[in-house]
């Protein structure tokens, strides 16, 4: 095989799938339970990377297994700062 589908690993999408795919996953994310409109999805090459906020370490897990499902074959990186909106445990000592 001659051309730009030649380079392209097996099983990766063409690059007009992928967005398509990606945008479906932003879709997806914003529009379900978890509401997630602070996580951003970049391809980077052939893999894809999520980073923004998100609330707690169950919500990372989510966002990433949902882009692993909705990117198969592709390599999900992830940079998603946990917020803890938990109150503290003992106070803070000032100097």
């Amino acid at each position: 095989m001659t051309g730009p589908d030649a380079q392209r690993s097996p099983g990766a999408a063409a690059p007009e799938h992928l967005e398509y795919r990606v945008a479906h996953l932003r879709d997806r994310l914003a529009a379900g339970d978890l509401g997630e409109l602070g996580v951003r999805i970049e391809v980077r090459g052939e893999a894809v990377l999520l980073t923004g906020t998100v609330p707690s370490a169950r919500c990372r897990d989510d966002v990433r297994r949902l882009a692993e499902e909705a990117l198969p074959g592709l390599p999900v990186h992830d940079d998603l700062l946990v917020t803890d909106s938990s109150s503290p445990d003992h106070a803070e000592e000032l100097a």
